[in-house]
């Protein structure tokens, strides 16, 4: 039988406990590097909740106005080109305000009449669509809101 000296067994595990450190350090940097991206990933999600609240909530606005003004509807036209009508340059503004880079993308109001299957009863149709872009992000983000005014 062949026994094996104290020294020898120290030296077969000489720079074991080394390795397990640098293992476990190894563990949680990667540990520390997955909060890292889960937390610019929540900062990108929050913000573009952001923008599309404040999205609706400008649509939204719009259309309160368009409803109090139920009698120039035709004056809300606007197809994104050339000079905005007179009842949307304040409300644009705001949108140029609210959202990042709006300008590049300006926001369009149709009105017309309801689609075929629907009465006429039901009011005229109205759609309001709003675009944006993030500085980070490449494409272009969109929020459509419709509603029915009579």
């Amino acid at each position: 039988m062949k026994t094996t000296s104290r020294r020898s067994l120290r030296n077969a595990q000489s720079g074991v406990m080394l390795l397990e450190a640098l293992i476990a350090i190894l563990i949680f940097s990667l540990g520390i590097l997955a909060m890292v991206g889960m937390q610019a990933m929540g900062v990108k999600l929050a913000t573009d909740s952001r923008d599309r609240a404040e999205a609706s909530n400008l649509a939204n606005q719009l259309i309160g106005q368009m409803w109090l003004n139920r009698a120039a509807l035709a004056s809300y036209q606007y197809s994104g080109t050339g000079a905005a009508p007179a009842a949307l340059t304040t409300w644009i503004a705001q949108v140029n305000a609210a959202l990042p880079n709006a300008t590049a993308t300006p926001p369009i109001v149709t009105v017309g009449a309801a689609p075929a299957p629907l009465p006429a009863t039901v009011g005229t149709q109205t759609t309001v669509t709003l675009q944006w872009k993030n500085p980070s992000d490449t494409t272009v983000h969109q929020f459509v809101m419709t509603a029915y005014i009579n």
